[in-house]
């Protein structure tokens, strides 16, 4: 994770409400009517592609486990969505991951494997730790870094210029994601416009006018980061398409 990002202005936009933070065991009735569908509707990961000493599948959650012997990682790896989705869409999930946990959700991604390491992705991601210290923000898995941080609306403008607006305390909105407890994510990709929330609170927002390196489409992957022993579940994932 890199460094805070110099902040233009510092002007507050809006209140945000705490949301019902417990895991949803289904679409709801209202989910349904919105037209969000399961990701997918396979009963294992036979609709993903990875490493298999660090993924696994129980009662409906996906699993990422690593630890210091045999599933013990030395560069980031990922779980690959091996079917389309729509450009422009709202994904939900609900995530717990331990204290030492480091994680994340690939959205317009794309393939980028290394020798020894085949299932290497890069782009936007859903930011994912935890200690909370990073979750929320939007990150660019090797590919452009840190692009919007906890708190901030970003526009990246040609040539990589960000121009930032803390729109409200990170602090605050950490207090809105449970430790070590279930929580429920939702990423807006619309256009070029990108916005995330955690149990009802919006996190960050980009808007990437970036038109050399902004992505229109991709993948869709679930990160295991290396380091320290961790174990990360994802449960009940959903997406509407969006017109």
């Amino acid at each position: 994770m890199n460094a805070k990002l110099t902040s233009l202005r510092l002007v507050p936009l809006f209140g945000l409400c705490l949301a019902l933070c417990a895991p949803l065991a289904a679409l709801t009735e209202q989910e349904v009517r919105e037209g969000f569908r399961p990701l997918f509707d396979s009963k294992d990961l036979s609709d993903w592609e990875g490493d298999e000493r660090i993924w696994s599948y129980e009662n409906g959650v996906i699993i990422g486990q690593t630890d210091d012997g045999a599933r013990r990682l030395d560069a980031n790896t990922f779980l690959i969505f091996k079917n389309e989705v729509p450009n422009d869409f709202v994904l939900r999930f609900d995530f717990r991951i331990t204290k030492e946990g480091n994680s994340g959700i690939q959205y317009r991604s794309f393939r980028t494997p290394e020798e020894g390491n085949p299932y290497r992705v890069s782009g936007y991601q859903a930011d994912i730790d935890g200690r909370a210290e990073y979750t929320g923000m939007i990150y660019g898995e090797n590919f452009r870094w840190s692009v919007a941080e906890r708190g901030y609306f970003n526009r990246i403008e040609p040539g990589r210029k960000i121009t930032t607006l803390l729109y409200t305390d990170s602090e605050k909105l950490k207090e809105a994601i449970n430790i070590e407890d279930w929580n429920t994510y939702e990423v807006i990709a619309v256009g070029y416009t990108f916005i995330q929330r955690i149990n009802g609170q919006m996190m960050s927002v980009l808007v990437d006018d970036d038109t050399e390196n902004r992505r229109e489409g991709g993948l869709i992957a679930i990160q295991a980061h290396a380091g320290p022993p961790m174990r990360v579940e994802f449960n009940n994932m959903r997406i509407k398409e969006v017109k």
